[in-house]
């Protein structure tokens, strides 16, 4: 494990910035708010717009960045995976393998996921911009474009519980390189804790990371690997 103290160290500072990247994605597509009184062309269509009505104010760069940061990020977070990977050398070869490409296939997916928020964002946009006889093209185009989302959403989330449930207890069983009380620290475990630990934030916080708790889930599991990997 000596000789791949640095690589260790790269990888997880690596893995660190490409999550943060991933969320500053989210706060640029997602960390908005509207009062649908104030677009009545929008109003309608609540129910199906379920929040995202909330990008009819971003401007297209916040959009395109706001994508594309967290696409450009995955590789990033694919070299924590890797070092994911070597942190669990010594448990079960098959278990360890399946682990972290569930990790990857679940990464690579959500980069997909992620990207596609940016035309979310064009099809509100018009939907409030086009006249009231040719939003009908536009709902059509966001109804398809939800049942996207879902089809490709559900694998990531389902592939990433998975995974987090199986690398908790390959470091429970303590022929990791990991400490045993890592067991507990997993991108599912972060996220359930950012999301009761953010109520006691201060408001404007709250709204600052909106829809970026998976990814701050992420960056705190990363944190913990890279030091409990640090040294060897």
């Amino acid at each position: 494990m000596e000789h791949l103290i640095t690589p260790l160290r790269i990888t997880g500072l690596l893995a660190l910035l490409g999550a943060f990247l991933y969320a500053i994605g989210d706060v640029l597509l997602l960390a908005s708010k509207v009062n649908l009184d104030d677009y009545p062309k929008l109003k309608p269509f609540a129910k199906l717009l379920s929040d995202a009505e909330r990008m009819v104010v971003l401007s297209p760069n916040r959009m395109i960045w706001g994508a594309l940061l967290g696409v450009f990020a995955t590789p990033l977070v694919l070299a924590g995976i890797w070092q994911v990977y070597q942190g669990l050398n010594g448990a079960n070869a098959s278990a360890v393998l399946a682990t972290v490409v569930l990790f990857g296939i679940g990464s690579i997916i959500g980069a997909f996921v992620h990207g596609t928020f940016y035309y979310m964002g064009e099809y509100i946009q018009a939907l409030n911009n086009v006249n009231e006889d040719s939003q009908s093209v536009i709902v059509k185009m966001i109804e398809r474009h939800k049942k996207v989302l879902i089809i490709s959403y559900a694998p990531v989330l389902l592939l990433i519980v998975i995974a987090s449930i199986m690398f908790s207890i390959l470091v429970a069983s303590g022929s990791t390189a990991f400490p045993v009380w890592m067991a507990a620290v997993n991108p599912f475990t972060m996220t359930i804790a950012w999301l009761a630990g953010k109520r006691v934030l201060p408001q404007f916080v709250r709204d600052a990371a909106e829809g970026a708790g998976f990814n701050i889930a992420y960056m705190a599991f990363f944190a913990c690997t890279t030091i409990t990997l640090w040294n060897g």
